[in-house]
């Protein structure tokens, strides 16, 4: 039996801060939002989402004034009223597009953030790993659950407790002990936009314990009739969370893909546990959104833990892109490798701002981060800010950034071998962008996000 959880709450916010009258409204809409659970565990969760509406109420929507945000303006995210998604039946073959074939039968759909079971297929994954909804884990592995929803750091931040106060349902991909999973597993998390502006709060949890592996694809997009990441005069908000928990030995890779259409507004959270002698790697690709922010943290907690981060901007027109990243290596002997490319276009704006902190306890460790833009348009605009902190005394940290357009010596080369000059530009893109979507395990995604970029950038 399962039984609805609303939040209740009569918590007023602070009006004198700012924007926080909007604040209040977005905490009302997520107080609003019922999640279906079992009934012994109801309790704890309406316990949690009431926690978290308090600490919304503590603070305020961050503006250009906050550090973190002073590049990021959401003027036009303030500029619209929303109101809560609702719950919708789509057709399967609405979802025809985002489906891979290598995940084809390996895939859990959320429409509006909820769980759709029939869209889903997960005929493919083998015993010892589930992938489903908070109301499809049992109830013994949902007290495990307990343990790992909200327990990561930052979970205090204003949009990641929004979320926390009213997420709808729980995108859960989990393996078991000393379970390898070689069949990935598609998350999609997807928008059915209204001819109002809606506000949807997705939520997931990929958990690989002890000596397991795992490979998760989590995909942002929208249901439209033409391209996904065109605008269609439907304005709507997803605010995501994503926690990760990778225990000893435990290996997960884990491709973040946000295509959200041109009247999107995305800001996303992805809070990851990095136990001893495991490794993580996260591919993100960020090609949609009018104004997207993805908050990337990552603690390393235990030895010998293994960290690669891949990340790959491409907008254009007038979008904003903004990558905020943290990286906290506690431990000796661990490793980190940062790799982030901006291609911008037209009147875009990327911003990237990687941090890696390197304590005293950290000793022999090696940390290295590099972000690379390039700009299309005398118009386009990069914002970078590479970072390390670090107070450890024998160790081997190197980061950088650089900024640069197409060069025309190699242009006036490929054009002086025959290639016409379009094609020459885009072979020069696809050799920027290939080193990393080579790194994404799936080719049916690096040959569509290959595609998409190059359709973005002409």
């Amino acid at each position: 039996m399962v039984v609805e959880i609303p939040t209740s709450s009569s918590l007023q916010v602070d009006r004198d801060r700012p924007h926080n009258e909007y604040l209040g409204k977005l905490l009302r809409h997520s107080e609003g939002q019922t999640i279906r659970t079992y009934p012994e565990i109801s309790g704890w969760l309406q316990e949690l989402r009431q926690k978290a509406a308090y600490d919304v109420v503590r603070q305020h929507l961050p503006t250009r004034r906050d550090e973190d945000w002073r590049f990021t303006d959401l003027s036009a995210l303030l500029a619209i009223e929303f109101s809560p998604a609702q719950p919708v039946k789509v057709d399967e073959n609405a979802i025809a597009q985002f489906i891979l074939p290598e995940a084809s039968h390996s895939r859990i759909v959320f429409i509006n953030g909820i769980y759709a079971p029939e869209l889903s297929d997960t005929s493919a994954l083998p015993e010892g790993v589930f992938a489903g909804n908070l109301t499809q884990l049992p109830l013994e592995d949902s007290y495990d659950a307990m343990k790992y929803i909200v327990h990561q750091d930052g979970e205090k931040e204003v949009f990641t407790a929004l979320n926390t106060a009213g997420f709808p349902d729980v995108a859960i991909a989990w393996a078991k002990r000393n379970v390898i999973v070689e069949t990935p597993i598609h998350i999609l998390f997807l928008t059915n936009p209204e001819t109002t502006p809606t506000f949807c709060q997705p939520r997931g949890l990929i958990v690989a314990e002890t000596g397991a592996s795992l490979q998760v694809i989590e995909h942002y997009g929208v249901i439209q009739e033409n391209c996904p990441d065109m605008p269609s005069d439907r304005p709507y908000f997803t605010n995501s969370m994503t926690e990760v928990f990778v225990q000893d030995n435990a290996r997960i890779n884990h491709t973040r893909n946000q295509r959200e259409s041109g009247d999107g507004f995305h800001i996303g959270k992805t809070a990851v546990s990095q136990k001893r002698n495991s490794h993580y790697t996260c591919n993100a690709i960020s090609c949609g959104g009018k104004v997207s922010r993805h908050n990337l943290g990552v603690w390393q907690k235990g030895e010998q833990t293994e960290t690669f981060l891949n990340g790959l901007t491409a907008i254009a027109k007038e979008q904003i892109s903004d990558t905020h990243s943290a990286i906290f290596l506690n431990h000796p002997h661990g490793t980190t490798d940062q790799l982030h490319k901006c291609i911008a276009d037209d009147k875009a704006h990327v911003i990237f701002d990687g941090k890696v902190f390197v304590p005293q306890n950290a000793q022999l460790t090696s940390a290295a981060q590099l972000n690379r833009n390039l700009l299309l348009s005398p118009k386009a605009r990069v914002d970078t800010k590479p970072q390390l902190q670090i107070t450890a005394d024998n160790v081997k940290c190197t980061h950088g950034a650089t900024v640069s357009q197409i060069d025309t010596d190699e242009l006036f080369y490929l054009q002086s071998r025959g290639i016409n000059l379009d094609n020459a530009r885009n072979l020069l893109l696809d050799a920027f962008a290939a080193e990393v979507l080579d790194r994404i395990p799936i080719p049916s995604l690096q040959k569509n996000l290959a595609q998409c970029i190059a359709c973005r950038t002409f």
